[in-house]
């Protein structure tokens, strides 16, 4: 085992886009795990979105990040020492271990998994983990997905939105539109995906694509962005419709101010409702989505597809980047060496 921890630690909160001068690198020595608790070697980092969230201070629906603190991450790595007689030294574990190289961590929070060929690790991390219980329990529990159902999308070609879109089409959805940015990802919806229209925010006219396409409205809108498409989906919301708020990209690192939903009164008018939605509230019956989501994976109904980078946990701060600049194609993940 190694004897040295290389950590990044949050060193000031941002303001707008997380820059350098936020994280701090720092190393020091692996200790041997107290009772109940196992040292992790990190060998994936998932990046993920709410991150951005959790670096400010304030009320939010988990603690925030403290400066001076290793920044909160959700992660994969081999077990190298044990104190737990839960988890033996070998043992491969997901859970939050934090953006450094080894973690020593409480035993109980961890969950064991068989990464194979078939089945590579960062996918414990995407699809058969947070994003997949994610997109399983907003689409079905909160979106109340009916069948024929016409759903709508934003960040579509994104770790959740990705998997939001082919489950509506597993569950009979009678349309589902993504919406992403650029012709590559809307391609990528469309073509292996089975979305059944994409948008491309950068090159068109989101508000006036969704009038052609959902001429009798949308019934289910899954937000992952927030912003002026938010007020594009609000828009042409159908009777008794539900928005699904999973995220606001688009938002987060906004300096003046937050854009509010402009037309929100279309909810009265359609008599339709809009809920916030976080994972940890379903995090309970996160097996239940695991199941279910690893049998269409086996069975080729739902692709998968991680954008990993390979690189030392110091690359963290630039590598999170590619989520604002919308760089990433499916779910981001940081491999260690």
């Amino acid at each position: 085992m190694s004897n040295t921890n290389q950590q990044v630690r949050l060193a000031a909160r941002p303001t707008g886009t997380p820059g350098p001068e936020v994280w701090e690198h720092t190393t020091e020595p692996v200790g041997e795990p107290g009772e109940g608790r196992v040292v992790v070697k990190v060998s994936h980092l998932s990046l993920d979105p709410a991150m951005r969230g959790w670096m400010n201070a304030g009320k939010s629906y988990v603690p925030p990040v403290e400066v001076g603190a290793v920044m909160r991450a959700l992660g994969l790595g081999e077990v190298v020492a044990s104190n737990s007689p839960d988890l033996a030294v070998g043992d491969v574990v997901t859970g939050l271990l934090g953006v450094q190289t080894h973690a020593e961590v409480d035993a109980r929070g961890l969950q064991k998994v068989q990464p194979s060929d078939a089945v590579p690790p960062e996918r414990y991390l995407a699809v058969l983990g947070m994003p997949g219980a994610t997109a399983y329990f907003g689409l079905l529990e909160v979106g109340e997905l009916a069948e024929g159902d016409t759903v709508v999308v934003s960040g579509a070609a994104g770790a959740v939105g990705s998997i939001v879109g082919q489950l509506a089409k597993i569950k009979g959805a009678g349309k589902v539109i993504g919406i992403a940015g650029g012709p590559e990802k809307c391609a990528w919806l469309t073509e292996e995906l089975g979305f059944d229209a994409a948008i491309d925010y950068r090159n068109s006219d989101v508000a006036a694509r969704l009038r052609e396409l959902t001429p009798d409205g949308i019934d289910v809108y899954f937000d992952n962005v927030g912003g002026e498409i938010l007020d594009a989906a609000l828009a042409r919301l159908a009777t008794h419709a539900r928005v699904v708020l999973c995220g606001a990209i688009s938002q987060y690192n906004a300096t003046e101010g937050i854009h509010a939903p402009a037309n929100y009164l279309s909810l009265l008018t359609t008599r339709s409702k809009m809920e916030g939605f976080v994972f940890p509230d379903y995090a309970h019956r996160a097996g239940e989505a695991a199941q279910a989501l690893s049998g269409w994976l086996a069975q080729g109904r739902i692709t998968a597809r991680e954008d990993v980078v390979d690189g030392p946990v110091t690359d963290f701060g630039e590598v999170l980047l590619k989520l604002f600049r919308g760089e990433n194609t499916g779910k981001l993940v940081l491999r260690l060496p």
